[in-house]
């Protein structure tokens, strides 16, 4: 039995989860902005305990790895590691936007699936998948304009969603794009991927892992 506790704090807000095997048990969703220091481990203090859990029966924990807010990711993998080093379990990681994929692959409403987190100004971090999944673009930050994915849509439908693919929107009226509201990254569904990574035992080095930024931290000074 595969016991995993998932954080994740991809953009600015965040969530916990808690699968047995792949199987969802519990999860909560902190739609407040900006929480997550302040709310991720007591959320997953409180699944444990409605549970009837105590830490010591995890198996694993997994994080969202990125791309995304720089201050969640760190906040997010800080979590993650400081359990698995205080517990001596595994570390697991999945892609933040192939988490965001994982429930529009069910719906299999599109040719491929394009998860889009927003980067500032006209800058997405994206990606494109297939119907299966698999990753058939890389994972990049990319600046929106209307010639973006034409040669992609051209092939077939793309599904959009995340909180970048608002900026998408207004640039395309392509009839093969597709455009999804109210998708995020959320640890419900990287507990499933996390359990596929687990079996396979495709851990991380607790004491080296760091979150995929794809882009370096900027700190504008005042003028």
């Amino acid at each position: 039995m595969a016991l995993i506790l998932s954080l994740d704090a991809t953009t600015t807000v965040c969530s916990v989860a808690i699968h047995q095997d792949g199987n969802l048990m519990a999860s909560e969703f902190i739609a407040e902005p900006r929480a997550a220091s302040a709310r991720l481990l007591v959320a997953a203090q409180t699944l444990l305990k409605k549970l009837n859990l105590q830490p010591s029966d995890l198996n694993a924990v997994a994080v969202s790895s990125g791309p995304g807010s720089y201050t969640g990711l760190r906040i997010g993998t800080s979590s993650a590691k400081g359990i698995c080093v205080a517990l001596n379990i595994p570390l697991l990681s999945v892609n933040s936007l192939r988490v965001m994929a994982e429930p529009r692959l069910a719906t299999r409403q599109a040719d491929f699936y394009c998860p889009m987190i927003d980067a500032r100004r006209m800058e997405v971090y994206c990606c494109l998948f297939d119907g299966f999944g698999n990753e058939i673009s890389p994972t990049e930050a990319k600046i929106l304009n209307a010639e973006s994915f034409q040669n992609e849509l051209n092939q077939g439908k793309i599904s959009f969603f995340g909180d970048g693919s608002d900026k998408f929107k207004p640039l395309t009226n392509h009839p093969n794009a597709i455009f999804v509201d109210y998708i995020q990254p959320e640890a419900k569904n990287l507990g499933v991927l996390a359990y596929q990574k687990f079996k396979a035992r495709q851990f991380e080095d607790v004491a080296n892992f760091e979150p995929f930024y794809l882009k370096d931290f900027l700190i504008k000074s005042k003028q």
